[in-house]
């Protein structure tokens, strides 16, 4: 069964950085897309960035291309999400999922398995 774990959340102030981390277990996972999402209290889940297991095309929502930068380590069965100059409006919980597919996907019903998520909060 696969499995996701994702860490690195946390509190950092406005225009600082942290750096997520998602553990994948179960398979090998060549072929796959890699995405993460967010959740604000009350809000739809929201497509942040993909990128392929293998060969590394990525693709980042509008609100985070320049700032969020996503990669993976395939000898760690790892996959990052590397966040700059975070924003109030950066505050969520960050879930990592996994399609068995390479196309690019942004919708979250498309992604089949999901980490527990991590938190980011963004003070002022």
């Amino acid at each position: 069964q696969v499995q996701l774990v994702e860490s690195g959340g946390g509190l950092v102030q406005a225009g600082g950085s942290l750096r997520l981390s998602c553990a994948a277990s179960g398979r090998t996972f060549s072929g796959y897309n890699m995405g993460w999402f967010r959740q604000a209290p009350g809000k739809q889940r929201e497509f942040v960035a993909s990128i392929r297991w293998s060969g590394g095309s990525t693709y980042y929502a509008d609100s985070v291309k320049g700032r969020f930068t996503i990669s993976r380590d395939n000898a760690k069965n790892t996959v990052y999400l590397q966040m700059n100059s975070l924003k109030p409006e950066d505050t969520a919980v960050y879930y990592c999922a996994a399609r068995n597919s390479v196309a690019v996907v942004t919708q979250a019903r498309e992604y089949d398995y999901w980490g527990q998520g991590t938190e980011v909060t963004v003070s002022s």
